[in-house]
């Protein structure tokens, strides 16, 4: 496993396209080439994403006990005889990095449809590191006004940490839990070839059969590059939200089912192995909340959570990237600095609801104004290319 696999990648709230009427299985299929209808937006999954941001949060504070873990550290003792009945709930938090990487297989498919490359590089750019560099910012200023917790990295680390790509040149993490990322980033960069060829159900389909046989096939083949691009922890995670998208824009078949099972299936092993790597949770008890999440997509793909429509979900949504970026590191350093000033539920409590206020925050003042600016950047930036391939 690459560094704490706890952590959460958001991806960003998008409006989603109607979808036509179901159809029985194995029924032709819609044109995918078909013009765009109106997007209402998908308000469960804002709401979905929160919950998994949560799980993972609480996770972090109160669900770990190994020795080398926040959770040990940042308490004078075990958390779970601090804690015992909420350790026992948190102690699965981390299976929300699993909900999260089907959510961004599903957002990401529906966000590009009809969109160029350039699109899609433009909207993850603004969308992925205004409020990370802020992340980044954050958790080392945390780090040298708190010190004795954590270690902090070198200047020169903490600075290559704002590309992003820190991962790929074997460079740690400001925030271990930012591993997610770097399998974020992988999966748009396959996605992109997809996109530059234009979406269609087909493609999509297609892409889905062969990430998922080299996902298979990477671990046996020895080959460290095919690993590095397949990435088989969390490929079929990705692929479920592909397929559960194009089951919300074109209506179930077989095919998609097949593709979703098998998708359980390379999960339930993944999330066993993630069990042995936690070391406080179930595999029994990991798969039946994976199931149900995944029942719960399966709802939203075929369209019975539509009627869903509370507003305050989409604040809900907003929250979740700001509250993963900064809520780790930074929550240990606080606990350790003050778990003998009061009772350990009020602080965790108090902990997540002072990191909900500094997510909206990052929100409303970091990512909104700084989008604007970059994207304003890149659209110039991209205009001038174009004005100097046409005088070439």
């Amino acid at each position: 496993m690459q560094g704490v696999r706890s952590g959460l990648s958001i991806p960003m709230p998008v409006a989603v396209a109607d979808r036509p009427p179901q159809q029985p299985l194995g029924t032709p299929k819609p044109d995918p080439s078909r013009a765009a209808r109106s997007r209402p937006r998908l308000y469960v999954i804002d709401g979905i994403r929160l919950a998994a941001a949560l799980m993972v949060v609480l996770h972090h504070f109160v669900g770990t006990r190994r020795a080398n873990e926040p959770g040990n550290i940042i308490w004078d003792r075990s958390v779970s005889d601090i804690m015992p009945t909420v350790f026992r709930v948190a102690s699965f938090g981390w299976i929300g990095v699993e909900i999260f990487f089907v959510i961004s297989g599903f957002v990401i498919c529906m966000s590009c449809w009809g969109r160029t490359p350039r699109d899609f590089f433009v909207s993850r750019v603004i969308r992925l590191y205004p409020a990370y560099w802020f992340g980044v910012l954050f958790t080392t200023a945390v780090l040298v006004l708190l010190p004795g917790v954590m270690e902090r990295l070198p200047l020169r680390e903490v600075l290559f940490n704002l590309t992003m790509l820190q991962a790929g040149s074997d460079v740690p993490n400001v925030d271990p839990v930012y591993w997610t990322l770097w399998s974020e980033l992988r999966f748009y960069l396959l996605f992109l070839v997809v996109v530059a060829m234009g979406l269609t159900y087909r493609r999509v389909v297609v892409f889905c059969c062969i990430w998922g046989a080299a996902a298979m096939l990477a671990p046996i083949s020895k080959f460290p590059l095919m690993v590095l691009v397949a990435d088989p922890s969390a490929a079929w995670y990705f692929i479920a939200g592909l397929a559960l998208y194009l089951m919300y824009r074109f209506g179930q078949d077989l095919l998609l089912w097949g593709i979703l099972a098998m998708a359980w299936l390379m999960g339930q092993l993944e999330l066993g192995e993630r069990v042995a790597y936690e070391q406080v949770s179930s595999w029994r008890g990991a798969v039946v909340i994976f199931t149900v999440f995944m029942l719960v997509m399966v709802a939203v793909a075929l369209g019975y959570t539509d009627r869903i429509r509370w507003k305050w979900l989409v604040t809900a949504g907003c929250l979740t990237y700001p509250l993963y970026l900064t809520h780790y590191v930074a929550g240990a350093v606080l606990i350790n600095r003050f778990r003998d000033t009061m009772d350990p539920r009020l602080l965790v409590v108090v902990l997540i609801a002072g990191f909900l206020v500094l997510s909206w925050l990052v929100h409303r003042f970091v990512e909104r104004p700084v989008a604007r600016m970059v994207k304003r950047g890149l659209d110039s930036s991209f205009a001038r290319l174009r004005s100097f391939q046409r005088a070439a």
